[in-house]
């Protein structure tokens, strides 16, 4: 039994684009055009290494500055098609119709590629909306319309630099690059939180060494093959010691990879970044810092407390639970915010009230600031310690002590009697029930 062949079948394409990039180093290219929108291809061309001679009666000061500088050849004159011999590459951008035609017939008749400005459909290759992130050039067309273009590339190279989309090099290179090491700061807690640089490197990292606070959610986001060290630590419990983590950030950099030490909060607020940084510095590594959302001043304003406030305070001071109190300024006006500081509550009450500060001021703590179990405990510093024993106050938490604490909304109302306006410091603001 004889089966006649299937005969092919010929599907026509909504648009008969194949989308490709040029490698245009060191060869000679084309430039019909003097206006803006020939200096400005004239400077893409450029960027790409190209040779590129420039045909226009009259060119743009951007143009002339580029052929002084000798970056470029300008010929002042009309085209001619003896122009387009040995050409790789062409770009109308005349604004004359009639010559961009002539120049892309040239171009065609030579086996030429050319960027015809004045007809993109009648155009053998059109130029996209370029965009760099990193070493990623993302090219958009979209059918003819640049403007259209244009903002879809600026969509994917926001998503891009956000970390919304992966960075992160999935070819080994032959050669093994150097290794580096990011101190980010993840902010208090809320994924949302984290900065913008710090989302991106976290996206292109290849070990991210993990605290127990910060941004968790993020790791659940980062790609199978990325490894996640934990080096968290709790109060009084520090399974990983500082020497190590050092030794791992270091270790993992010279082996290659892109090292992201994900912290809480920004890793130069208490949070020992300076030392690690020291560290991979002092071994040849190359670090960056990018700093985040300190808890220091963020978790207040969540319940919020904010740090100063006209009429109540000009100044603050940030400690730890552990350190020495006699120092800090012993006064109502100035706040006093201590982080790690719940296992010592009572001892730094008592440290501050010998100091001076009347057991009357307000005291502030915010445990779990910005996450969904976010709990506001308000006191005085007479009375915070046996609160927070009796509510079972329990880290991560921030305590902030100072006359700031009455603006908060989470403040009983007797406290805001003694509240004060923002637009007349120290007169007491009436409230009204």
């Amino acid at each position: 039994m004889h089966v006649p062949a299937r005969p092919y079948s010929f599907f026509m394409a909504i648009q008969d684009i194949y989308p490709t990039a040029l490698r245009l180093l060191g060869r000679p290219v084309l430039v019909v055009g003097g206006g803006r929108v020939a200096a400005r291809r004239a400077k893409g061309l450029l960027d790409a290494g190209a040779k590129v001679t420039v045909v226009a009666p009259v060119a743009s000061p951007e143009l002339h500055a580029l052929s002084d500088a000798g970056l470029l050849a300008w010929e002042p004159r009309e085209y001619r098609s003896s122009d387009m011999d040995g050409m790789w590459f062409a770009q109308t951008a005349t604004g004359v119709p009639a010559v961009d035609s002539l120049v892309s017939a040239d171009a065609e008749a030579n086996r030429v590629w050319c960027v015809n400005a004045s007809d993109h459909e009648a155009s053998a290759a059109w130029t996209p909306a370029v965009a760099e992130v990193d070493d990623v050039k993302i090219a958009v067309n979209a059918g003819g319309d640049p403007r259209r273009a244009m903002a879809l590339r600026d969509a994917v190279a926001t998503a891009l630099e956000t970390g919304d989309l992966p960075l992160r090099r999935r070819r080994v290179p032959t050669v093994t690059a150097a290794g580096s090491v990011a101190l980010v700061g993840g902010g208090p807690g809320d994924s949302g939180l984290i900065t913008v640089r710090g989302r991106r490197l976290l996206g292109q990292a290849d070990v991210v060494v993990a605290d127990r606070l910060g941004p968790r959610e993020l790791l659940n986001e980062l790609a199978p093959d990325v490894r996640v060290i934990e080096v968290g630590k709790t109060p009084g419990h520090h399974p990983v010691p500082q020497a190590e983590i050092n030794r791992i950030l270091v270790d993992e950099a010279l082996a290659g990879h892109r090292v992201v030490r994900l912290k809480g909060g920004d890793p130069y607020v208490l949070g020992r970044g300076g030392e690690e940084a020291e560290f991979c510095r002092r071994n040849g590594v190359e670090v960056e810092v990018v700093s985040g959302v300190t808890s220091a001043i963020s978790v207040p304003a969540a319940a919020g407390i904010p740090v100063t406030h006209r009429g109540l305070a000009k100044g603050f001071s940030v400690v730890t639970g552990h350190e020495e109190l006699s120092e800090v300024p012993a006064r109502p006006d100035h706040t006093v915010v201590l982080l790690m500081g719940v296992s010592q509550l009572r001892e730094s009450a008592a440290a501050l009230a010998l100091a001076g500060l009347p057991l009357d001021t307000p005291v502030g703590i915010v445990e779990n600031g910005y996450l969904p179990n976010q709990r506001v405990t308000i006191g005085t510093l007479g009375t915070i310690a046996a609160q927070a024993e009796a509510t079972g106050v329990s880290n991560p938490a921030v305590i902030v002590i100072g006359d700031v604490v009455r603006v908060s909304p989470y403040a009983p109302a007797h406290f805001k009697t003694a509240d004060y306006s923002t637009t007349s410091p120290n007169k007491p603001r009436v409230v009204t029930n």
